[in-house]
């Protein structure tokens, strides 16, 4: 399809939610991520109905075998979802448009092609198991993908560095093909064997992700130890520090509402972080919004992991300081919690200072999560982000 095709294909879309008042804001903050801004409304949509949709659907599942039955306006209300989910995944696959469909959430929707009818209501299959209702985690993420391998060389031809940590160097790079610019992470040749491989296991656990408050990668190259992903504007400390004059309260309400999301993703899959500071969260400037990604997973602890040792050296200088005698390896969730308390305090205020906060609503926040009684502690995310909503009601 040309370019005006495709946009004449969404403005249709857009126009038949509009008609038959189907347009619902309540997760237009999910899909931030997304520049056309009809697009966006056609996504918070969406999911919306998928909402509605999948709680009628699980309060209908069938006992064990035997049989189940959802409503016939409710089959049609799905339908509907679904049918127009997956033509625009199909017809926006090869534009600038092109998104990809959350994989668990892509396993539904086809499987509930296979048995919705449009009349008489649908029979659910037997012990057909309850859809997971999506509340924080967005159905439709960005589909940029870059094929890196057809233009390496000119890739290569174009790195500047931009920054350096204790693993990697990070150098921006235009890439002439596809005409944008983009991050290349290299690790440090002086890396030993077992720094070498947490390097490419950072690649590894991010490129397994898919959330638009994650980081995006697209390839590892081995013979080079570098690997490749998408390129933001600032850290979050920078942005903070030199606007922090300037940021409305609901700029910084944003951002930590993308950062909860972020981590709801990642805690949701069995992963700590364990690095969390603003160095390591990464903020995109679009003409319309701000959007905030979170990075740098070199010691994300992981179930199962081989690579967390009791020797590692603790990093994050917002993590809880009872860990250097704690001991690394004994991270858990509440020490997440006292670090993304420090970062959500410092988003909100631009200051690491706890010791002299006046507003109330702040100051017990900020205990709630650096409390050195962690049984008082924020247990997970979810009372983390009924905290932070108390504390701006």
């Amino acid at each position: 399809m040309s370019d005006r095709t495709i946009e004449n294909y969404i403005e249709a879309q857009y126009r038949d939610l509009l008609v038959n008042d189907l347009l619902n804001p309540e997760f237009a903050e999910l899909y931030t991520h997304f520049t056309n801004e009809k697009i966006k409304k056609i996504f918070s949509a969406l999911h919306k109905q998928f909402e509605v949709s999948f709680k009628a659907m699980n309060q209908r599942l069938p006992t064990g075998e035997s049989g189940g039955h959802f409503l016939a306006q409710d089959s049609r209300d799905l339908i509907w979802a679904v049918d127009m989910a997956l033509s625009l995944h199909r017809t926006l696959k090869n534009s600038e448009f092109r998104f990809d469909i959350e994989k668990y959430y892509f396993e539904v929707l086809t499987k509930c092609q296979s048995f919705l009818k449009k009349s008489g209501g649908s029979p659910l299959p037997p012990n057909m198991a309850t859809v997971d209702v999506p509340y924080l985690i967005p159905i439709f993420i960005s589909g940029l993908n870059l094929n890196i391998e057809r233009s390496v060389k000119s890739i290569q031809s174009s790195m500047q560095i931009i920054g350096e940590g204790s693993y990697a160097k990070v150098f921006k790079c235009r890439d002439e093909f596809f005409d944008r610019h983009f991050a290349v992470k290299k690790a440090l040749d002086s890396l030993d064997h077992k720094e070498l491989e947490r390097f490419k296991r950072e690649f590894e656990e991010m490129k397994k992700l898919s959330s638009p408050y994650v980081l995006e990668v697209f390839k590892y190259d081995i013979d080079k130890n570098q690997y490749y992903m998408e390129l933001m504007d600032f850290t979050l400390d920078k942005y903070i520090s030199t606007n922090n004059g300037k940021l409305s309260r609901d700029q910084r309400v944003s951002l930590v509402r993308q950062i909860l999301r972020g981590f709801s993703y990642l805690h949701s899959k069995g992963l700590l972080h364990r690095d969390i500071s603003p160095k390591n969260v990464l903020v995109r400037i679009y003409d319309d919004v701000i959007v905030a990604k979170i990075s740098d997973f070199g010691l994300v602890k992981t179930p199962n992991s081989s690579l967390t040792s009791v020797n590692t050296e603790m990093k994050g200088y917002f993590n809880d300081p009872v860990l250097r005698t704690e001991g690394w390896a004994n991270f858990e969730m509440t020490h997440e919690m006292y670090a993304l308390t420090m970062l959500i305090y410092f988003i909100m205020t631009g200051r690491t200072d706890v010791s002299k906060i006046s507003d109330q609503k702040t100051k017990m926040f900020v205990f709630g999560g650096l409390t050195q009684d962690r049984t008082q502690r924020y247990k997970d995310i979810g009372e983390l982000t009924a905290a932070f909503n108390e504390m701006i009601r």
